[in-house]
Parts: structure tokens; C-alpha cells; sequence
């Protein structure tokens, strides 16, 4: 089972940068895609990001495409959602998660059904 702690959060003008870090625990998160999604109040959660057990692939939101970047170190079992040139809209709780489907698929999924280990989020909210 692995476990995942988001941190990096916080309150930003728009245009600003944020990186958010997924830390988890169990050393089967290595071999497992790991996504990003947010949570705006009265959304539905919606996919962000999402990156391959090796970091071999990687897909958008096209929402956030050229502003974002997914990222991880297997060695420190993070991953990373780099985020620059951020909007009001991009105001949410933002959560990561590890894809449930299976270890070592090379395919990505943007479904949250797909994902589990689901961590507690982190706040990012951008004033205009």
C-alpha cells in the first residue's frame, strides 16, 4: 500500500509558480504511474497530470498543457507538479494519487477511478 503527502501549496498572484510535492512510502511506488488531480468547491474532481512508473511519459489537462510539468525521482519517491504562469481558475485542492490499474504500465489514464492511495491535498489558491 503506498502512502502520498502533498505539500507545497499556498496562496500566489496570477502569473506566479508553485511546486507541489507528492511524497510517498512503500517501496512499490517506484513501479506504479502516479497522476495529479484537483478539486475545486462545488467541482467534480478533475485530472491534471499524470506521468508513467519510469517517467517515461507524460500527460495534460489541456487546461494546464505548456504551464505545467509533472515530474519524479524514484530514488526520492516524489513527484513533482511544477506550475507557472497560474490563473484564478487553477485555484483548487490538489491531490495525487497512484494508478491502481497496475505496476510497470506504460499506458497513462486521466480517469480518477483509475487512481488510489489518494493523499489528503494541498491548497492553491491564485488571487487575481
Amino acid at each position: 500500500q503506498v502512502q502520498l503527502v502533498e505539500s507545497g501549496g499556498g496562496l500566489v498572484q496570477a502569473g506566479g509558480s508553485l511546486r507541489l510535492s507528492c511524497a510517498a512510502s512503500g517501496r512499490t511506488f517506484r513501479s506504479y504511474g502516479m497522476g495529479w488531480f484537483r478539486q475545486a468547491p462545488g467541482k467534480e474532481r478533475e485530472f491534471v497530470a499524470a506521468i508513467t512508473w519510469n517517467g517515461g511519459s507524460t500527460y495534460y489537462a489541456d487546461s494546464v498543457k505548456g504551464r505545467f510539468t509533472i515530474s519524479r525521482d524514484n530514488a526520492k519517491i516524489t513527484v513533482y507538479l511544477q506550475m507557472n504562469s497560474l490563473k484564478p481558475e487553477d485555484t483548487a485542492v490538489y491531490y495525487c494519487a497512484a494508478d491502481r490499474r497496475g505496476q510497470y504500465y506504460t499506458s497513462i489514464s486521466s480517469r480518477p477511478r483509475d487512481f488510489g492511495s489518494w493523499g489528503q491535498g494541498t491548497q492553491v489558491t491564485v488571487s487575481s
